[in-house]
């Protein structure tokens, strides 16, 4: 099966690790991820006004890439991507007069776009239809009781007309993870936001969120936090670096894509997870859990 495939800017860079370990996990399933060409910036949060039409530019280029690939499936593997996309071909689809003000603007593209053209697809969701029962077949190495706390954030929460599980009591991630023998942990942050780009202009409040993140996740037992945003990664993993170096009593916790660990269970080749990119190193709780 082929379906068209967006990365973002993130995935190239910073969290090459969530990209190079996703892809080749899906061709164990017979899915082959087509990078779309020329791909746009989706921009990076949606415009909260909705005459801003200018910022639904860059998400609704990419829309239009998508439509022109063939594919009727667009597959993102960043939250924000994906947030980002899937509300904007909303917006599109909901409002006549503006999506026509937009495709007029498009000097550039020849593809006209209503919005239900394209299903955005988080990778969540993708491996939910591949079902547990297929996954499980795939895993050649034991969880060895690792505990997981799983770390939703957000953007594939909310708004609820775009949310990929129960914004309130997420599982999606956990059902993935339990069936492939890792103990999930559940604990009260698990779906409250990372502050985003706070980093940016009050990182101190990055801090702070940071502290009850992963002081509530180590109370309750996990090992590890596990996610899927790469935004989430960076305020929880390198934020918690932060925090040590000012507070020596702070006990830190690793951070990994959940694609991450599913790809070392199923034997794909450990190096793609490129741990270098970690401010937490998660190689010795690896290396315990006979992981690595």
């Amino acid at each position: 099966m082929e379906i068209s495939y967006y990365p973002g800017c993130t995935l190239k860079e910073d969290a090459k690790n969530l990209e190079n370990t996703t892809l080749p996990l899906l061709e164990l399933f017979n899915i082959q991820a087509k990078e779309l060409e020329n791909w746009y910036c989706c921009g990076v949060s949606f415009s909260q006004s909705s005459d801003n039409l200018m910022q639904q530019l860059a998400p609704i280029r990419t829309l239009i890439k998508a439509k022109e690939s063939g594919r009727k499936r667009l597959l993102t593997l960043c939250d924000m991507c994906y947030n980002t996309l899937k509300r904007s071909a909303l917006f599109l689809l909901n409002d006549e007069e503006k999506r026509e003000i937009i495709n007029d603007f498009m000097d550039r593209e020849e593809t006209i776009i209503k919005g239900d053209e394209i299903e955005i697809v988080h990778i969540l969701s993708l491996l939910k239809e591949i079902g547990t029962e297929k996954i499980k077949e795939k895993i050649v190495k034991n969880a060895n009781g690792l505990k997981v706390a799983t770390y939703y954030g957000c953007m594939t929460l909310r708004p609820k007309e775009i949310a990929i599980d129960n914004s309130d009591n997420p599982q999606i991630m956990d059902d993935i993870l339990k069936a492939v023998g890792c103990e999930s942990i559940s604990f009260p942050f698990r779906n409250e936001c990372c502050t985003s780009y706070q980093i940016v202009n009050e990182p101190d409040i990055v801090k702070s969120q940071t502290r009850k993140i992963v002081n509530s996740a180590i109370k309750n037992g996990a090992e590890a936090i596990i996610l899927s945003c790469p935004l989430c990664h960076y305020n929880i993993d390198a934020v918690q670096k932060e925090i040590k170096e000012e507070d020596e009593s702070f006990t830190t916790l690793p951070v990994l894509y959940f694609t991450q660990l599913l790809s070392l269970m199923m034997g794909i080749d450990p190096s793609l997870n490129d741990f270098s990119l970690h401010h937490i190193n998660p190689k010795p709780l690896l290396k315990e859990k006979k992981l690595i």
